[in-house]
């Protein structure tokens, strides 16, 4: 921690798409095991239980009604979760399993979400300006088959990008069913007011747009975080600040609606103080010192101690623990 020495692990069929080119990275738990880390940061759920190092959950996503969010798998040391709502969960499950502790830091994916984009900004002014339109629309819906709306909306997306002064831009999650993406990359085709964003990073987007269409997705905490509203359709969300309809029908109207008037954003402040209520965009040094503090405590554990059945689902998702020569 004192050189700030990094070593990113990314899986072999992600590497592609890995955006840190002139970082070191290495897909080989072999070489990890060599490089005796310090710490590990995890936005995922699991975690070699034999590497060295403080195994840190620093999490994938503000939607804690999703299955699993607070299931505890006992392969982290320490969580650092994002605001209030997660704290108190976590800090719950930590005084009954007594096998980690939780402490509160903001979300390091959203420093950059707080910091200066003018380029971003001048970039949606281009776009409107070349489209002749007023507002940029962002519909990102969720890939789950059981919560997304890219299939029911279909119809209702077409519609929108006939609406007078309305440009859309549809950005799909990478585990989008791709019949469904081959639809909507045809209709962009045939309506010049709809834009697909290939590029992974959603972050300009939510910088860029003036209202954003989902459903049951983390993106839609992330971008009501930028105090803009939102729209979706049958959020199973536990604490809905925004408009969330229950028919497809009902899009075109609210889209409007939303656009002319911002009922919720009084609503919104009750996401801000709850899920994360940093705009300092400073979460990723409060995480570093963090585990500084950690391991001031506690040490660095040379492996996390797990029962069968876990060392088991561990062994089968990385390999056994590779024997160094």
């Amino acid at each position: 921690l004192v050189h700030n020495e990094v070593l990113w692990y990314v899986p072999e069929k992600l590497k592609t798409i890995f955006p840190f080119v002139n970082q070191p990275v290495t897909s080989s738990i072999q070489e990890l095991l060599v490089y005796q880390s310090d710490v590990i940061f995890v936005p995922g759920n699991e975690v070699p239980h034999y590497l060295r190092g403080v195994k840190v959950q620093v999490f994938h996503g503000l939607a804690g009604e999703k299955k699993g969010h607070f299931r505890v798998r006992h392969y982290f040391d320490l969580y650092l979760t994002q605001g209030p709502y997660f704290t108190n969960r976590f800090k719950q499950l930590a005084n009954k399993h007594k096998n980690f502790e939780v402490i509160e830091t903001g979300w390091c994916k959203l420093d950059r979400l707080f910091q200066s984009h003018n380029e971003w900004n001048l970039e949606k002014e281009s776009l409107l300006q070349q489209s002749g339109k007023s507002k940029l629309v962002l519909y990102a819906p969720t890939f789950s088959p059981s919560l997304t709306s890219a299939i029911v909306l279909k119809n209702e997306i077409e519609k929108l990008a006939d609406v007078d002064g309305v440009l859309v831009l549809i950005k799909f999650h990478d585990l989008m069913d791709k019949e469904t993406m081959k639809w909507y990359q045809k209709l962009a085709i045939r309506k010049p007011n709809v834009l697909i964003e290939p590029n992974p990073d959603i972050l300009k987007l939510l910088i860029m747009a003036d209202l954003m269409i989902s459903d049951t997705s983390s993106v839609v905490y992330e971008f009501i975080l930028l105090d803009k509203p939102v729209i979706t359709l049958n959020s199973t969300s536990s604490l809905i600040a925004w408009k969330n309809i229950q028919e497809p029908l009902q899009l075109i109207s609210s889209v409007v609606s939303e656009l002319n008037h911002d009922e919720f954003k009084e609503a919104r402040a009750s996401i801000f103080k709850a899920y994360h209520p940093y705009n300092d965009a400073q979460s990723s040094n409060r995480m570093i010192e963090a585990v500084v503090q950690y391991i001031e405590r506690n040490g660095i554990p040379e492996k996390r101690n797990l029962n069968f059945y876990r060392r088991y689902k561990m062994n089968k998702m990385f390999g056994r623990q590779p024997k160094i020569n």
